[in-house]
């Protein structure tokens, strides 16, 4: 993926997406239910935040080799 600017964006109806900046396709979508909202205490943008900081950190070391693919086979996500 080419480099380019980032931002974080609550759409009206709650969702919460990555994109480039200067796109308005989403890279990846969160959508809390209102129950994990209501356990998050309203901060579920600064939850989301965190969420997708790391994802793109993820995705960076992935991109650079850092951090080996995976074999295709099943993965427990935990």
């Amino acid at each position: 993926m080419p480099t380019s600017f980032l931002e974080i964006v609550e759409l009206p109806d709650g969702r919460i997406e990555l994109r480039r900046a200067e796109d308005e396709g989403s890279l990846v979508t969160l959508n809390f239910s209102e129950d994990a909202k209501a356990f998050l205490q309203g901060q579920h943008v600064e939850v989301a935040k965190a969420m997708l900081s790391v994802g793109v950190q993820m995705a960076g070391r992935l991109a650079e080799g850092e951090i080996e693919k995976g074999d295709g086979g099943p993965r427990v996500l935990h």
